[in-house]
């Protein structure tokens, strides 16, 4: 029942981190299956349930609310220079609905055998069949799950605009809390027409008014167009956190000023704006016009140059940086491959004509993947890392971050890299079967699915560890400049007992490395800056 939004930012991290192995329990499954031609695990009815298990875990209750609620919660604060987030008591709230509406979204679609896929179409979700006779509660389950992502955006948004401190403006604020505000505008103004929509798949089952089953006069291709108008806005709620994190990270381990600050943060506000008007391109081959496709194909092509901006920052960033390669680091730098892979491939989804060659197969799994969870998992992955001694006051292991990290990025390529080339050969999506020539690939994939899930087993251990046995941290291990490592190793409940002196968040050079120390120092005396990195000191209070 706490309030602090540190202790809540947390309760999110593991709740997210369970959902996550659960999630992953079910494509080990799949990936099982896949392994060869013909039923060698389970039947063709439970793949259907597994991949729709493995969706609707994995982007409800994972990728949507991993940075946003968990590190979003943890950090914002801290980095805004505030005591707490605007509305506390709505903050816990909506942690209590993500819980209820988890246990309820997944109890309902384990118990049921719900076989719909993670999008709930039409006329799969409007069936009669008996593994839908359920699908009543999964859809309130996500229902419920919207409000908090609702009512968490609503929160982050009057936090950054109420409660930033004196001589904090707009462009002297990190980019992760740039990152954060334009994810709070899609999550306020996508989120309702999801749950209206499924709201309205719920009226149609128990009064049987016709909407999207076209046995009683609707239109499934409605469904397509209300559900996508959130889900590509909500492509975004996963990746803008994840471009802020990134920001963060290329900077401080390159000990360098982000390059065009500026444009950066504004790059992320026009995201979200342009993101609204992109969903058309999901729904070329679903009979919509010609002129209708060109005009969203035109547009989906606009909506990466805010994207490319970002990278070749980035990049920019780096070059002629003193680079450490920390675990956080090696997250950053994959980042940069695997978005770079997943955007150039959405170019091909974007024309006309070869999306249409490409719609429904194993390619389109293959830049989704590389897009979520190779840009946003990896970006929460390497948060975490950078933020782990705020958490629990110690350091994690980094040789054994290493070995997560480097093998998590092996795991991934293995897994994707194979998928694109199935995909261009016509290996289908969601097929419980296929040809003999696809066989390598999935092997391949398969392969690569199990040492990604050997390296998150890894990566937890090692976070558990480091809470039971961990080395103490000091308050600002990787030299940042940022507000958050302005305060305690663990920050006090209150997080500040004065509002603290904002200056430049990528001034990097207040510190410089210190071979005897081991760790960062700083170069001059800085106003308000209590706490120095001092690896090696033996208390807290000789920190200050």
């Amino acid at each position: 029942m706490t309030l602090d939004h540190k202790r809540l930012g947390l309760m999110y991290l593991w709740s997210i981190i369970a959902m996550m192995f659960l999630g992953g329990a079910f494509v080990m499954l799949i990936r099982a299956e896949l392994f060869s031609p013909g039923e060698d695990f389970v039947s063709a009815d439970t793949f259907n349930q597994l991949f729709t298990l493995h969706g609707s875990i994995m982007v409800f209750l994972v990728i949507i609310p991993s940075i946003p609620a968990a590190l979003g919660n943890f950090v914002l604060p801290l980095m805004l220079g505030a005591k707490d987030v605007a509305f506390p008591k709505l903050n816990r709230m909506s942690y209590h609905l993500y819980v209820m509406g988890a246990i309820f979204f997944v109890a309902s679609m384990l118990a049921t055998g719900l076989d719909t896929g993670w999008t709930f179409y039409a006329p799969y979700s409007t069936s009669e069949s008996p593994a839908h006779r359920a699908i009543l509660f999964a859809v309130f389950g996500a229902f419920v799950l919207g409000f908090s992502s609702i009512f968490t955006g609503l929160n982050f948004l009057v936090t950054i605009h109420k409660m930033r401190p004196p001589g904090m403006t707009w462009f002297k604020m990190p980019l992760f809390l740039w990152a954060i505000y334009a994810t709070s505008i899609i999550q306020i103004l996508a989120t309702p027409v999801i749950g209206i929509t499924l709201l309205l798949v719920a009226v149609e089952r128990m009064l049987e008014i016709g909407i999207f089953n076209p046995a009683l006069g609707g239109d499934p291709v409605l469904f397509q167009h209300m559900f996508w108008f959130y889900s590509h806005p909500a492509v975004y709620i996963m990746l803008l956190p994840a471009m802020g994190v990134m920001s963060e990270l290329i900077s401080t381990y390159s000990r360098k000023s982000i390059f065009g600050y500026r444009y950066i943060a504004l790059s992320s506000v026009a995201i979200a704006v342009v993101s609204f008007v992109v969903w058309g391109h999901h729904m070329y081959v679903s009979g919509q016009s010609v002129l209708v496709s060109v005009l969203f194909s035109a547009i989906t092509f606009f909506v990466a140059v805010p994207s490319a901006v970002k990278v070749f920052n980035w990049i920019a960033t780096l070059y002629k940086g003193s680079i450490r390669l920390t675990s956080s680091m090696i997250y950053g730098l994959a980042i940069i491959w695997l978005f770079g892979i997943g955007g150039l491939t959405g170019l091909w989804l974007a024309a006309l004509e070869t999306d249409i060659h490409l719609h429904d197969t194993y390619f389109v799994v293959s830049h989704f993947h590389f897009v979520m969870v190779g840009s946003a998992i990896m970006a929460f992955l390497g948060g975490i890392h950078h933020w782990w001694p705020k958490f629990y006051g110690t350091m994690l292991n980094e040789k054994v971050s290493l070995w997560g990290a480097s093998l998590l990025f092996l795991g991934f390529n293995l897994t994707f890299l194979p998928q694109f080339i199935a995909g261009t050969q016509g290996m289908p999506r969601r097929y419980f079967d296929y040809a003999e020539r696809f066989e390598g690939y999935n092997q391949i994939s398969t392969v690569g699915a199990f040492l990604m899930g050997f390296s998150m087993l890894l990566i937890v251990a090692n976070f558990l560890r480091s809470i039971r046995s961990g080395k103490p941290a000091p308050a600002n291990p990787w030299g940042a400049v940022t507000l958050e490592w302005n305060t305690a190793p663990i920050p006090d409940p209150h997080n500040f007992d004065d509002a603290p002196v904002v200056g430049d968040p990528y001034d990097l050079s207040i510190f410089k490395w210190d071979e005897a120390e081991g760790g960062y120092v700083p170069t001059r005396p800085v106003p308000g800056l209590p706490y120095i990195a001092l690896p090696n000191a033996d208390s807290t209070e000789s920190q200050h």
